[in-house]
C-alpha cells in the first residue's frame, strides 16, 4: 500500500477502519492494533494482574478480532465490541484458574484516559502519600470483596470510565441492572472500607 494511502488509513474512524480490514485491507489491522495494544493491556490487567497472562489476553483478543473480523457490525462501536471479546477472554480464563487476584486501581500513565479513585476521610495522616497509598491498598482489598458482576461493573465504569450504554453491551445485561450493580457495588464498597470512596463520576 501507498503512504498516502496508509496516512488516510490513520485519518480514518475506528469503524471506518474495521470496514477496510473487512474488505481486504490488511494494513487496517496494524491501526487497530496501534490504537488498542495499550487500551486492551490496560483494561486487562486490571483482571489478571499478570503481566505474562495480560500480554496472553491481549493477543488472543486481537487473534479474535481478525478471525471475527466479519461478524463486527457497525451498529456496535468498535471498542465496544472488542473489550466484550476482551472481557469474555478474561472470565474465561479467571474460570480455568479458579482466582482473581487483585485489581489495581492505580492510573496507567500510559493511558490518558485512565483515571484514579479519590479517597477521603477525617483522619488523614500527616504524610498524605503515605495515606493515599494505604487507602489504595485498602480499597484494592475491598473490591475484591465484591462479588464478580459488581467488581466487574466497578471496573468497567469507574476505572475504564465507559458510559452505562457501553457497560449494558460489553455484558450483555440491561441498563437497570448495570446502574443498580454500580450503585450497589459503591455502597459496599464504602461499608466495607470505611472511608468515603469516590471518583469523578460519583
Amino acid at each position: 500500500m501507498k503512504a498516502s494511502a496508509t496516512t488516510n488509513l490513520h485519518q480514518l474512524s475506528d469503524e471506518d477502519v474495521m470496514e477496510q480490514l473487512q474488505a481486504g485491507v490488511v494494513q487496517a489491522f496494524d491501526i487497530i492494533v496501534q490504537r488498542y495494544k495499550d487500551r486492551l493491556h490496560n483494561f486487562l490487567y486490571r483482571y489478571t494482574h499478570n503481566h505474562e497472562d495480560c500480554e496472553d489476553l491481549v493477543q488472543e483478543t486481537f487473534l479474535r478480532v481478525y478471525r471475527s473480523r466479519h461478524s463486527y457490525e457497525r451498529i456496535a462501536k468498535l471498542s465496544t465490541w472488542m473489550y466484550t471479546i476482551a472481557l469474555n477472554l478474561a472470565k474465561s480464563m479467571y474460570k480455568k484458574k479458579q482466582r482473581m487476584s487483585l485489581i489495581s486501581i492505580h492510573a496507567d500513565e500510559s493511558d490518558p484516559d485512565d483515571r484514579e479513585f479519590e479517597i477521603t476521610d477525617s483522619t488523614m495522616l500527616q504524610d498524605d502519600q503515605l495515606h493515599i497509598k494505604l487507602s489504595m491498598q485498602e480499597l484494592e482489598k475491598a473490591l475484591m470483596e465484591l462479588n464478580e458482576d459488581f467488581r466487574e461493573a466497578i471496573v468497567l465504569r469507574d476505572i475504564q470510565q465507559l458510559t452505562y450504554e457501553e457497560i449494558a453491551e460489553i455484558t450483555g445485561t440491561a441498563m437497570g441492572t448495570v446502574k443498580s450493580r454500580i450503585n450497589r457495588g459503591r455502597i459496599q464498597l464504602q461499608e466495607i472500607i470505611g472511608d468515603y470512596v469516590k471518583s469523578e463520576t460519583f
